[in-house]
């Protein structure tokens, strides 16, 4: 097989193809085995009708297309692999040439889109400016006031339910005069707008026992969208009370025996966040200067159907607005992909089963999920190469950060390790915290870690589609 690539754009590429017979021959065989078994000639058994009878009875053409679309695939991927092309997307065929006799060459065309060709800039070279950390008296309120929600407890009242307060509510909503849902005994915090548009509205100023209703679309379920009328009766309504900041309440929520120890730790506890805060700031801004320097391009076909997905899934495809946000927000996604991709390759950053538990530690306790019911869920979705690279970009951008330079407002040079230490103070403590968690169940179903995310296939490149004439 001979193939060549013309480069159509920097990120669209055209492969020729061509395919002695000899190598189509074992498809054409197949082909007429498989089309043998589908047809009845009388005189003949099933499966063994002779080829030049299927010719006769189908045609040579037939015969030629259903061994092409065989075998085009393995052709497909033995041109990606011999002009090392990594397509992305589903990639248009265009079969020019169908061998008629045994001395021509199946010839067919194939235009993919590709990930750009760039080079790495010289990361020391690059200098970024930050907010310097600087802990506030109102830092460290914040600090402690956060401590007190945490140790604070319900207790029922009799008033008008105010925003904060904890309410047992029923709810129920219908279309017309079908009861859509039901249930009752809902805890529900006024304020939180986690549940029915209108809601807060609603329950505001009830008290318990008090019924109202109100309309609002449905957040799921088979009419999600749709208006229903809503009913929310307040069972009991109960605020939260916080402790009184005295050194019993020290004791209480931490090691130390008096206010003025509990403050000191609270004021590093504030630094820690803002150092936290302004590593984040640093990687934001180094890598969005290495996406202005490079001003890499996109396929724009995968864009939009991005895009066009994303405002379907909104029902706003008609806002043009939104559509520019989100063009935006896609194309930016897309670069940094690819930006942060390539460090992973140059660098050759490898992701361990500690760290890929880890992610999905993390990962599982934003989505509320047990950390083994999300692995399997992602196992069986075929999304744990994504996470890995997911995870590879994530040490790919501190390997930048720690030979980037970083200055705060006040020229002092910041030493990012203290990201890498927040980081991993702040890992510790969602891993101890994610209770019941087997790691010996989670790397059963994360499989094989030991190949480099580079080599696996994330979720952009998940699309690419062998052809099919």
């Amino acid at each position: 097989m001979k193939s060549a690539v013309d480069t159509l754009s920097p990120t669209r590429v055209k492969m020729t193809i061509e395919v002695p017979y000899a190598e189509l021959e074992p498809s054409v065989s197949a082909a007429y085995k498989t089309i043998g078994n589908q047809i009845q000639v009388p005189g003949f058994r099933q499966g063994k009708v002779p080829a030049r009878i299927i010719d006769q009875r189908v045609g040579r053409g037939a015969v030629l297309q259903e061994a092409v679309n065989e075998a085009l695939p393995e052709f497909y991927g033995q041109a990606l692999e011999s002009n090392d092309v990594q397509p992305l997307g589903q990639p248009e065929v265009e079969v020019t040439d169908v061998p008629a006799t045994e001395g021509e060459d199946l010839k067919f065309t194939v235009e993919v889109d590709v990930r750009p060709q760039f080079d790495l800039p010289d990361f020391s070279a690059i200098s970024v400016t930050v907010d310097p950390v600087e802990v506030t008296d109102e830092d460290v309120d914040a600090e402690i006031e956060t401590l007190r929600e945490r140790f604070g407890t319900l207790a029922p009242v009799e008033r008008p339910a105010a925003e904060g307060d904890s309410l047992t509510i029923d709810l129920s909503a219908t279309i017309g005069d079908e009861k859509i849902d039901d249930v009752s005994g809902v805890s529900y915090v006024v304020g939180s707008g986690n549940m029915l548009e209108g809601l807060d509205d609603a329950v505001t100023g009830l008290s318990a026992g008090d019924t109202a209703t109100f309309e609002a679309a449905l957040a799921g379920g088979e009419h999600e969208g749709q208006a229903a009328q809503c009913s929310v009766t307040v069972q009991s309504v109960k605020e939260r009370q916080l402790p009184d900041v005295d050194d019993d309440f020290a004791q209480l929520a931490s090691e130390h025996d008096t206010v003025a120890d509990l403050r000191i730790d609270m004021t590093a506890q504030a630094e820690r966040g803002k150092r936290f805060q302004q590593g984040i700031q640093a990687r934001d801004k180094v890598l969005d200067q290495l996406l202005e320097d490079l001003d890499l391009a996109v396929p724009q076909s995968i864009v939009e159907a991005e895009v066009q997905q994303h405002l379907e899934g909104e029902d706003r495809v008609d806002d043009d607005e939104h559509r520019a946000e989100v063009t935006e927000s896609t194309t930016k996604a897309l670069q940094s992909q690819f930006l942060l991709d390539k460090i992973v390759e140059e660098n050759e950053v490898q992701v361990s089963q500690e760290e890929l538990i880890e992610y999905l530690i993390m990962s599982a306790q934003q989505y509320g999920m047990d950390p083994n019911q999300f692995a399997q869920a992602l196992d069986q979705q075929g999304q744990v190469p994504a996470v890995m690279g997911e995870v590879a970009r994530r040490k790919a951008l501190s390997t930048v950060l720690e030979r980037v330079t970083v200055i705060d407002t006040n020229g002092e040079t910041v030493d990012l390790n203290a990201l890498n230490d927040a980081e991993q103070d702040e890992d510790a403590t969602d891993t101890e915290t994610a209770e019941a968690t087997d790691d010996a169940d989670v790397i059963e179903v994360a499989g094989d870690t030991d190949s480099t995310p580079a080599d696996s296939e994330d979720s952009q490149d998940s699309s690419a589609e062998a052809p099919k004439a």
